[in-house]
C-alpha cells in the first residue's frame, strides 16, 4: 500500500487529491473487515493511542475509540475535566507529559483553532485533529466524502451544497477544502449572517435560497445550528430558521428527482432537517457513522505506520 505525503492529519486545507485518495480508497478495505464476524485485525498491536479531548464529544470520540481497538492499539482516553488541566496546567505541558509516556499517536479535540498543528510542531508523536473550534474537522470530512463516494462512484463533478451554520462549522471547512481538491463543485446556503469573510476568496457559490440550493444539487450535507456557540442570535427564532432554511420532505419531493441528505450530527430535529427527511429514503445518515470508523481505522493505520 502507498504512504501519506503528511505526517500528521491536522486539516484538509493543504492534504492533496493523492493523500485524499489514498485514505478513501483504504477505507474500503476497513469496511470490510467491519462486516466481519470478529470485527478486529492486530494491524496497530504495539501502538498506544490516546484521546486527548477537552470539549465533548460522543460520536466522534466512540468512533475513534472503536477504530484504535479494532486496530488492536493500546488505548488511553483523557478528560480535562478530570485532568492536572482543571489545576492549571498549561496545554504544552499536558502534551509533553502524556507523550513522556511513550505513545505513539494523539487524537486531540480542542475548543482552539491550531491546538493540534501548535503540539505537532512541539512534541514527536503523531497527532491527528479530531476538531479544533471552528477551524476543521478532518475526519469528519473525509467521511461524508466517502458516503458520496459510495453513492454516486465519484467526487469528480458532484454538486454539493453544504446548508446551514457555515460561520461555526469546522465541518464546513474541511469539506469545502476536501471536496475542491477532489474535483466536486461545492456550494453553500444558509442566512447571510451565518456566511464567514473567507468564503469570498473560496471556490464557492453562495446561496440564500434553499430552493435555489437544492435545484443545483446532487448532495446538500445539512448543519446543526450550534446554539452552544450563539448561533440562535443569528436569526429571529427557531421556527423561522426552519420556515425559511430547513431541508423538508416537501422541499425534496418537489425536485422530481434523487438527492443525498448527509447531516455529521448530532440532530437538530424541526430545525435544520425534518424527521421524516433525517429517517427516510434520501438519507445517508447513519452508513456516514458507520463510515466514520472504517474512515478512522483507514486514518489510524496510515499515520500510524508511516514510517520517519
Amino acid at each position: 500500500m502507498s504512504s501519506l505525503q503528511i505526517n500528521h492529519l491536522l486539516g484538509l486545507q493543504h492534504v492533496s487529491h493523492e493523500d485524499i485518495t489514498l485514505i478513501l480508497d483504504s477505507t474500503d478495505t476497513f469496511l470490510e473487515i467491519l462486516e466481519r464476524p470478529i470485527k478486529k485485525v492486530p494491524t496497530l498491536q504495539g501502538k498506544t493511542v490516546v484521546n486527548l479531548f477537552f470539549e465533548n464529544s460522543t460520536r466522534t470520540r466512540i468512533s475513534f475509540e472503536l477504530a484504535e481497538r479494532r486496530l488492536s492499539a493500546d488505548v488511553v482516553n483523557f478528560s480535562a475535566s478530570t485532568s492536572s488541566v482543571s489545576k492549571g496546567e498549561t496545554l504544552l505541558d499536558t502534551a509533553l507529559n502524556i507523550e513522556a509516556m511513550k505513545v505513539d499517536i494523539v487524537v486531540m479535540r480542542h475548543s482552539a483553532a491550531g491546538a493540534g498543528h501548535f503540539l505537532s510542531t512541539r512534541c514527536t508523536s503523531r497527532f491527528i485533529n479530531a476538531g479544533d473550534g471552528a477551524h476543521e474537522h478532518p475526519t469528519q470530512a473525509l467521511l461524508d466524502m466517502c458516503t458520496l463516494r459510495q453513492k454516486h462512484g465519484t467526487l469528480d463533478g458532484l454538486n454539493v451544497c453544504i446548508m446551514g451554520d457555515i460561520a461555526h462549522s469546522r465541518v464546513a471547512r474541511s469539506n469545502i477544502y476536501g471536496l475542491l481538491t477532489m474535483g466536486a463543485n461545492v456550494a453553500v446556503c444558509g442566512p447571510s449572517s451565518m456566511m464567514p469573510y473567507e468564503l469570498e476568496r473560496l471556490r464557492v457559490r453562495i446561496f440564500t435560497n434553499v430552493e435555489e440550493a437544492l435545484q443545483f444539487s446532487d448532495a446538500v450535507n445539512v448543519l446543526r445550528i450550534q446554539l452552544e456557540r450563539d448561533a440562535g442570535a443569528n436569526f429571529p427564532t427557531l421556527r423561522e430558521y426552519h420556515n425559511s432554511f430547513g431541508i423538508t420532505r416537501q422541499r425534496l419531493d418537489r425536485l422530481g428527482r434523487d438527492i443525498t441528505v448527509l447531516h455529521p450530527g448530532p440532530i437538530n430535529r424541526g430545525v435544520e432537517i425534518e424527521s421524516e427527511v433525517a429517517d427516510g429514503a434520501y438519507s445517508v445518515i447513519l452508513p456516514q457513522v458507520t463510515n466514520g470508523v472504517a474512515i478512522r481505522m483507514a486514518v489510524l493505520y496510515l499515520i500510524g505506520t508511516k514510517a520517519e
